[in-house]
């Protein structure tokens, strides 16, 4: 699936990295991409939905992302 958003920081439980979509749908990765690792980036990745895994982070779904690109302004 593309997924076009901006990413955020969450400070919750340690910090964590998310991306929330142009319709308002939150989105974790379980793996953020150190080039990905900046908050307020606007980016559109390639996703597959991950296996559900036990995580402390009760926020958005549980992603793997397989390409991306950064959004220029």
């Amino acid at each position: 699936m593309k997924i076009k958003g901006t990413v955020k920081h969450h400070k919750i439980s340690g910090g964590f990295w998310g991306i929330s979509d142009e319709k308002g749908k939150n989105w974790r990765p379980l793996v953020m991409p150190e080039k990905l690792q900046k908050d307020g980036l606007l980016v559109e990745i390639e996703a597959e939905k991950a296996p559900e895994t036990i995580s402390i982070f009760m926020w958005g779904t549980s992603i793997k992302i397989l390409q991306f690109s950064i959004i220029d302004d």
